[in-house]
């Protein structure tokens, strides 16, 4: 019998319609809307982009002036302007991945919709779930400009509130939320750091 995940909802329904490889595009659009993320001729980083439905929509939403660069572990099924976006296949763990990826910033905006892979032990996948967003904070922290954002799915968990305190030391304003296109049982959230506060001098 078909789980939850397995059969086509709505949302995935629609997204094959218009063309994404995945339904998380619409937690991006909503994101984007609610959050004024994106605007044309930025310069994004997203992490954890495969299958690419993120950076398709990037892509469309920053147009030619702008520049993607994607990393994940796995290939995009997607076709990006090389014109204008730079992709690397790899660990974000890895050092050479860092500094390719560096190599093209500074960034407004770092975007995560990666997860670990789940074990099926809420604890656990938690735990793993925080460390890949701090990971990801570890990137804004590096790489985005004065008066960029970060926004990074987290498995809801334990480590939410260090993570908002950590946002909120750095940036205007942090919080978290919850798309309304996340599946109903599904247990992440997104967490957001606004408008990133200049470097402290000393």
């Amino acid at each position: 019998m078909a789980t939850g995940y397995e059969q086509a909802d709505f949302w995935a329904k629609k997204a094959k319609k218009e063309g994404y490889p995945a339904r998380s595009v619409y937690k991006l659009q909503e994101l984007d809307e609610k959050f004024k993320l994106l605007k044309p001729g930025m310069r994004v980083l997203d992490i954890g982009a495969a299958p690419g439905s993120w950076s398709m929509w990037v892509a469309r939403r920053i147009g030619p002036s702008g520049f993607l660069a994607a990393v994940d572990l796995q290939p995009l099924r997607i076709a990006l302007d090389p014109s204008a976006s730079f992709f690397v296949q790899g660990d974000i763990y890895d050092q050479a991945v860092r500094d390719a990826i560096r190599e093209r910033g500074p960034y407004n905006l770092v975007l995560s919709d990666a997860a670990p892979a789940t074990s099926g032990n809420h604890g656990l996948d938690t735990d793993r779930s925080e460390a890949l967003v701090e990971a990801v904070l570890d990137y804004a922290d590096d790489m985005l400009a004065p008066g960029g954002s970060v926004a990074a799915k987290l498995f809801m968990g334990g480590g939410q509130k260090a993570l908002l305190e950590r946002l909120r030391g750095a940036y205007g304003s942090a919080r978290a939320f919850k798309p309304k296109t996340c599946r109903p049982q599904s247990f992440e959230t997104y967490i957001l750091g606004l408008v990133r506060k200049p470097a402290q001098a000393g």
